[in-house]
C-alpha cells in the first residue's frame, strides 16, 4: 500500500489558499487530486515546450523549471502507481480509460 500523503485540489479563487487532502485510495477526493495534478502538469508542460521552442532562453532560466517539472513527474509517477495498485488487488477498479485531449491510443 502506497504512503498517504498532502495532495492539492488547487486554489480557492475566493481566498487565494490552496486546499489540500490527505485522499483515501479510490476515493472521490483521490480522483479529484489526481485531475487537477494531471491538469496542472499539462499546462508546464505546455509552458516549458513554448519556452523550448523560442530557444532564447539562458541555461539558469531553464533551470528555473527542473524543480517544477521534477514536482509535476513526481505526482504523475504516484498516479500510475496506485492505479496500478488499485487494479492488481483483488476487485480493484482498472483505471479509467483516458478521455479527450490527453488521451493516448494504442
Amino acid at each position: 500500500m502506497s504512503a498517504r500523503r498532502f495532495r492539492s485540489l488547487g486554489v480557492d479563487p475566493a481566498t487565494g489558499k490552496e486546499a489540500f487532502v490527505v485522499a483515501r485510495s479510490g476515493g472521490v477526493l483521490e480522483e479529484l487530486a489526481d485531475a487537477h495534478a494531471l491538469k496542472a502538469s499539462a499546462v508546464l508542460v505546455t509552458v516549458v515546450g513554448a519556452v523550448l521552442e523560442a530557444g532564447r532562453s539562458s541555461d539558469a532560466e531553464l533551470a528555473a523549471f527542473v524543480p517544477s517539472l521534477h514536482a509535476a513527474l513526481e505526482e504523475c509517477v504516484g498516479i500510475m502507481a496506485a492505479d496500478r495498485e488499485r487494479s492488481a488487488q483483488p476487485g480493484g477498479r482498472a483505471p479509467a480509460p483516458a478521455r479527450g485531449r490527453w488521451a493516448v491510443s494504442s
